[in-house]
């Protein structure tokens, strides 16, 4: 195995803006524009850093988005053929977005290639304007995808889906991305920032503690049978109800409703 210099960054993560938005939502922005924002090590390292620091803050959601006109130029090429760092320390940022105990939500706008990929679908949900392109094309070059990108292309759009993106060198734009499933929604770029404020206001508007309880039980139950599910959500379901908010949250629907029949 290769051993490689550590990786010098400075202070902060100069490669991945954050700001704070209503107190509770993170908004990461990744702003190597030099270099098309290519998944570089110093790209992941300052990726994972911004997703530390937004955890620390104790937000409730995540937004990332990238400054355009590419989203993620993939790997750079040069570390292909002088590799850096690891692999595995590569994927720090995705594994980062991946592993975030609360909802996230990719923005994309431009392309999204090869390796870059893994961003997004390291996120919950994925909107996308018109212009986005998803293009894998890794083994345009010999390299066999990682991160899990096989695995997240064929739980969103299915095997076939998967082949044809990954080992055929098919691409999708953001209209056919949204129509297979691999996107949320495409949205015309003067809407996208809003909608994805919009959803992410209203996740941040639950109790905390339900929602991150909710998006681990819905990756545990991915792949397992139904009886598995039912029971997992009925443990959750059953500690939802015990606490302390719903009686003010109950309280606050009825009052809505009865001023709707009232009007």
């Amino acid at each position: 195995m290769n051993a490689f210099n550590p990786i010098d960054r400075p202070a902060g993560h100069p490669l991945v803006s954050l700001e704070i938005l209503d107190g509770s939502i993170a908004l990461l922005t990744l702003c190597d524009t030099d270099r098309r924002n290519a998944l570089r090590i110093e790209l992941s390292l300052d990726l994972e850093a911004a997703v530390n620091e937004a955890m620390t803050a104790n937000i409730d959601v995540l937004i990332l988005t990238a400054t355009p006109p590419v989203f993620c130029s993939g790997g750079d090429l040069d570390d292909l053929v002088t590799p850096r760092a690891s692999l595995s320390d590569i994927a720090r940022g995705s594994e980062a977005l991946a592993n975030a105990p609360i909802p996230t939500i990719a923005v994309v706008e431009g392309a999204v290639i090869g390796a870059g990929i893994n961003l997004p679908l390291a996120c919950d949900v994925i909107l996308c304007t018109p212009d986005a392109s998803f293009d894998p094309r890794l083994l345009d070059l010999g390299v066999h995808p990682g991160g899990g990108q096989l695995r997240a292309l064929a739980l969103r759009i299915g095997r076939q889906g998967a082949a044809a993106l990954s080992l055929l060198g098919d691409r999708l734009t953001g209209v056919e991305a949204a129509e297979v499933g691999l996107a949320w929604r495409c949205l015309p770029a003067a809407d996208i920032g809003e909608r994805a404020l919009s959803l992410a206001r209203r996740a941040a508007s639950r109790p905390q503690e339900a929602m991150r309880r909710a998006k681990q039980t819905l990756d545990e139950t991915v792949n397992v049978d139904r009886e598995s599910a039912v029971e997992i959500e009925l443990e959750q379901q059953q500690w939802s109800i015990e606490q302390p908010w719903i009686p003010e949250r109950v309280a606050v629907l009825r009052e809505k409703l009865a001023h709707r029949r009232s009007d």
